[in-house]
């Protein structure tokens, strides 16, 4: 025989309630002790608080005597200096044989809180005591009571309680049991229900239930609850996956509803937003009503049916914005705003070193093809001939080197990985810069010292190191003078760096080309490099090549004259 719902809901209940009853007769007990406790450690602090103020002045054992006839016979009253010794005991007199009482629990509370109280036996005269003691300036005052069965009787419960707990336990279990009862029938109600929409529906199998009502009602909603819960996951997992990629997106996005309210935003869009419009606001509905977007509300109030794409551009405080439109049958729509000055910067730039480019090439070629062109259409001696074939040879190695110099700056912007890294020691690679451009140093009578230790060594490619070194010499040698001096030296160093400085005592150049000089062929006069040599991108080399050994360069003026160059290397 199977237990019925309403008999396990009435039993479940009747334990609830029991143990909720049995709690709270011991809270309530718990509380009443602790009120009485506290009524009595009231009095004793009555007591404390009188001795307290009669030996405000000074301590006198007559006067702690002619007060203990105001209180209770049984009282006792000890007097305990900081130290924990007592000072004076009314019921024992040889204070001086008395033990340390600082490790009392009622001392110890006093010295933590002000005030403590204890029920246990006295060492001294092992009675049982009601303890209270209370912190007075320099000393402790404690009195107690014998914890005796007057004591035990005042602190017992209120029978009234008990039985107030006994007539409202009954009471509940004549209201569980009504309870019960109802919501049984409902129970069994359901069942029958479910039973009959269950042998309605033909063909249909069913698992075995449980063995009782709330088990057979349980299974039904439990299979209906199942199908709506995988529903349920598929559709919180393929929007899971959407706000990832919304939220992960690097464009602004804001999805609105067919009246315009807002649906959906990443904090992208409001970031953008804020760039745009003239006062920051985290609302982004501001995009259907600042001016900076007129063309788009211009767009939602006059698109047809089949207009579903808008896109325009907004330029904010040298920011570039590409903001689209897309809108939906039902009338909603989305917002996105994507930062594209990056982009654009970078079309800038390739437009302009493709024009760079171009003007650069233009003159070797046209110099090349007019000397080839002159010794073809021309009868010239064998010395004008020569003249013309040298100069389209040097034309072509002018066009040699920016070709190879371009393709450097491409390799080092584009595939940094492919530079293999050693240790190199700057001093070895000096001293084969120096040998290699012996000639031209010695025509311009530069001398070239460096001040770094043998063992200095920098983490990187050797080429490109050389490269360095070899592009700053070449501007010296092409534009710092005759007579001059080159010191190259290591002047600090860090776990991770070398500090180097490369200086010349030459021309130097104007400050206001300082901070470009390091661009790609950039000139400080349009001759200079033409009468020279040299590609216009030695500098921009240099300063790539520092980059990707991780360290960064500056260049100065000397204030006794020259260009010096501060760079650190990574170690090696």
């Amino acid at each position: 025989m199977r237990t019925s719902y309403r008999q396990k809901i009435f039993l479940y209940f009747l334990v609830i309630f029991t143990l909720f009853a049995a709690g709270n007769f011991l809270v309530g007990r718990l509380s009443e002790r602790k009120y009485k406790t506290e009524a009595l450690e009231e009095k004793l602090d009555v007591c404390a608080h009188l001795v307290d103020a009669a030996l405000a002045e000074r301590f006198d054992p007559s006067i702690p005597d002619s007060l203990l006839k105001l209180f209770p016979a049984n009282l006792r009253l000890t007097i305990i200096d900081p130290q924990g010794w007592v000072l004076y005991d009314n019921t024992l007199r040889q204070t001086a044989r008395m033990e340390n009482h600082a490790d009392r629990p009622e001392i110890r509370a006093a010295a933590r809180r002000g005030k403590g109280s204890h029920i246990r036996v006295s060492a001294s005269n092992q009675t049982e005591y009601l303890y209270y003691a209370r912190r007075s300036g320099s000393r402790y005052l404690r009195v107690a009571l014998p914890y005796d069965v007057g004591m035990r009787n005042f602190l017992k419960p209120d029978p009234l309680f008990l039985a107030y707990l006994l007539m409202l336990f009954t009471g509940m279990l004549i209201l569980i049991h009504l309870v019960a009862g109802r919501f049984g029938k409902s129970i069994r109600q359901l069942r029958d229900f479910a039973l009959f929409m269950e042998n309605s529906e033909e063909g249909k199998n069913h698992a075995p239930f449980p063995n009782d009502e709330l088990g057979e009602i349980g299974s039904k909603i439990a299979e209906n609850y199942q199908q709506l819960k995988e529903s349920k996951k598929e559709i919180a997992l393929e929007r899971e996956k959407l706000l990832q990629h919304v939220h992960s997106s690097e464009e602004g996005l804001c999805f609105f509803s067919a009246s315009r309210s807002v649906e959906f935003y990443n904090g992208l869009f409001v970031q953008y937003l804020n760039v745009i419009t003239e006062w920051a606001d985290s609302n982004p509905a501001t995009v259907l009503t600042d001016a900076s977007f007129g063309k788009v509300r211009a767009f939602l109030a006059n698109h047809q049916a089949r207009d579903h794409y808008f896109e325009t551009r907004i330029e904010r405080h040298g920011k570039n914005f590409a903001v689209r439109v897309n809108t939906f049958d039902d009338q909603s729509f989305e917002i996105i705003i994507n930062d594209i000055t990056r982009m654009e910067k970078t079309r800038r730039l390739k437009q302009e070193m493709t024009g760079n480019i171009t003007h650069e090439l233009r003159t070797p070629v046209t110099g090349i093809r007019g000397c080839l062109e002159t010794i073809l259409e021309h009868r010239l001696d064998p010395e004008k001939k020569d003249y013309f074939i040298r100069s389209a040879y040097r034309q072509a190695l002018t066009l040699s080197e920016l070709i190879r110099d371009m393709s450097l700056v491409t390799r080092m912007e584009e595939a940094p990985h492919s530079f293999k890294s050693e240790s190199i020691r700057i001093a070895n690679l000096l001293h084969n810069l120096k040998n290699d451009l012996e000639i031209p140093l010695q025509e311009k009578n530069i001398r070239m010292d460096w001040d770094v230790a043998a063992e200095v060594a920098v983490k990187g490619n050797g080429n490109l190191l050389y490269s360095i070194f070899r592009n700053l010499t070449d501007n010296v040698i092409r534009y710092a003078g005759t007579g001059i001096r080159i010191l190259i030296c290591r002047y600090g160093e860090d776990p991770n760096f070398h500090y180097f400085s490369y200086s010349d005592n030459g021309a130097g150049i104007p400050e206001q080309h300082l901070n470009r000089i390091f661009e790609r062929f950039y000139r400080i006069s349009e001759g200079r490099t033409r009468d020279t040599g040299g590609s216009g991108l030695g500098l921009s080399i240099v300063k790539n090549a520092v980059a990707l050994h991780r360290g960064t360069i500056v260049a100065k003026n000397r204030s006794g004259g020259g260009l010096e160059f501060l760079f650190n290397l990574q170690r090696g």
